[in-house]
């Protein structure tokens, strides 16, 4: 502990004597300072023991000494140090009952005591607590290495909230808490969700003070990792601002915990090129090599049903596949399944479990994303495939490219190859590209319509949409089945296309429905 005023009034050799303010002798002192100056204040920065010998004060003036006691104790001033025997006897009764109105401790100096004797005091009990802090800091130090080596972060947390008194929690590169200690701490920890996320956006190495759930406790945020974007984050609650020792233990943890997201930083490279390498092989149609070069790190994602996701972004969209990317892992992790993550230039792949947390950790991304999105912003685009096995990573994967196709072209952030066939193929024709094809098919017949020679478009829709049936297209259309036998001739002499020929209707079928003429 640093000095305080009751250490140095029971210091044997200081002969120091309590006059006023004994109920506050607790107050630590930062340093013991003489001034003979008639107003000292702007020179205190706050806990000092002042010393006087009253040289230029009025000591017996009683408004005087009001005046003066009640700007030390404004400038935070702990304590004030008398000699007696220099230029007064006593310690007058103007500044002894000025003291004990504003509560300042008051300490008579004899005259025996120099005021070095009493600076060196403070002196060597500081340096003495300064020593311990450190002492302390070092032992910390070991303590948190030792349980980082042996337990993991999971230890290391565990000494850490024991050096501090109270909890510690980390958060991994989504914000979600990964491990916590003691284990009660882990939901307080949960409500901090938000002041972890704000962290994360400023350049890393960052820290930042909050108030805990509930004004519970005083907690202390630190990022994790030296690149522009921290990969974890640290969180230390106390009762009260961190003191030396503890200070030590947190900087030890933040760099033991940094060693760890860096180390794993090099490892999850390693293993994206493994995945990258599994996944070729996978789309080569080699299952099989795909098993072995995999082994224990994505071998159980093999043996069961899993979904391909390929997302895409801009030439400057990196953060947003960034922030799928870290979605997908951290979900994974949490629940402890396998995920393959394969950054792919501007597009990212993952392979993940079907029904499992990534894939819908991925699909919630997305749909806060759609839901957060402006008119014009492609920020993110992303297809899903159907669930499939080792043996269909192809079409899997052709399907996902499929849905994020359709998903660019509907400005969705979002589209699963399932609905895409459950759906209909109508909205697909929402293209210009279509629209094209459809006005240059249909354009002879719409001129010939237009010179008041018959309704060749219209009698052509009838009759598809009645599958060829002459007698109930032509009750549609109000005209006898002969009139629109001629027509459909016409239609064929203009085209140049047989109507007995199915490609032909198909083609004229969804030109009518992709052109919004009648």
């Amino acid at each position: 502990m640093p000095p305080t005023l009751a250490s140095l009034v029971h210091h044997s050799a200081l002969k120091l004597t309590v006059r006023a303010g004994e109920d506050r002798l607790d107050a630590p002192v930062r340093w013991a300072h003489a001034s003979e100056l008639a107003d000292p204040v702007p020179y205190m920065e706050g806990g000092e023991l002042l010393l006087i010998t009253a040289l230029k004060l009025d000591a017996e003036d009683r408004e005087a000494m009001r005046r003066y006691v009640k700007r030390l104790v404004g400038a935070g001033v702990v304590g004030l140090g008398f000699a007696v025997g220099v230029h007064y006897d006593d310690i007058p009764a103007a500044l002894v009952d000025a003291a004990r109105e504003e509560g300042l401790p008051l300490l008579e100096v004899p005259r025996r005591t120099p005021f070095l004797a009493i600076s060196k005091a403070v002196s060597a009990a500081i340096a003495a607590d300064q020593y311990r802090a450190v002492t302390a800091g070092f032992a910390a130090q070991r303590e948190l290495t030792r349980q980082a080596l042996v337990e993991g972060p999971e230890g290391l947390l565990a000494a850490l909230a024991a050096q501090v008194d109270g909890w510690a929690a980390l958060y991994d590169a989504s914000g979600a808490v990964v491990a916590a200690a003691p284990e009660w701490a882990g939901r307080r920890a949960a409500r901090l969700t938000s002041d972890v996320t704000r962290l994360r956006e400023r350049p890393a190495p960052a820290s930042s003070v909050v108030a805990g759930p509930e004004n519970e406790d005083r907690v202390e945020l630190h990022s994790l990792g030296t690149g522009r974007r921290s990969r974890a984050a640290l969180a230390v609650g106390t009762a009260a601002a961190l003191g030396t020792a503890e200070r030590y233990a947190v900087h030890s943890a933040v760099a033991l915990l940094t060693l760890t997201t860096e180390r794993s930083r090099s490892l999850h490279a390693a293993e994206q090129r493994i995945g990258a390498a599994v996944l070729r092989m996978l789309l080569a149609g080699e299952p099989d090599h795909a098993r072995a070069v995999a082994g224990d790190l994505y071998g159980g994602l093999l043996d069961a049903p899993f979904r391909i996701i390929v997302a895409a972004g801009g030439e400057t969209r990196g953060d947003a596949l960034g922030a799928l990317a870290e979605v997908a892992e951290s979900a994974a992790a949490r629940s402890g399944e396998a995920v393959l993550v394969v950054p792919e230039g501007n597009r990212l792949v993952v392979l993940a479990c079907d029904g499992g947390a990534a894939v819908a950790a991925c699909c919630d991304h997305a749909a806060a994303r759609e839901a957060a999105r402006k008119a014009d912003d492609d920020e993110l685009v992303v297809g899903l495939s159907a669930p499939a096995g080792p043996i269909a990573a192809s079409a899997a994967y052709k399907q996902a490219e499929q849905a994020l196709s359709v998903a660019r072209r509907r400005g969705r952030v979002l589209v699963e190859h399932e609905h895409m066939a459950a759906g209909s193929v109508l909205p697909l024709l929402a293209d210009d590209a279509v629209r094209a094809f459809a006005d240059g098919l249909l354009r002879a017949l719409r001129e010939h319509d237009a010179t008041g020679r018959g309704d060749l478009v219209a009698s052509l829709r009838a009759w598809l949409s009645r599958h060829g049936q002459w007698d109930a297209a032509a009750a549609d259309l109000g005209v006898h089945r002969h009139t629109l036998r001629y027509r459909m001739r016409r239609v064929e002499e203009i085209l140049g296309r047989s109507l007995d020929d199915p490609d032909t209707r198909m083609e004229l079928w969804l030109a009518l429905k992709a052109t919004t003429s009648e």
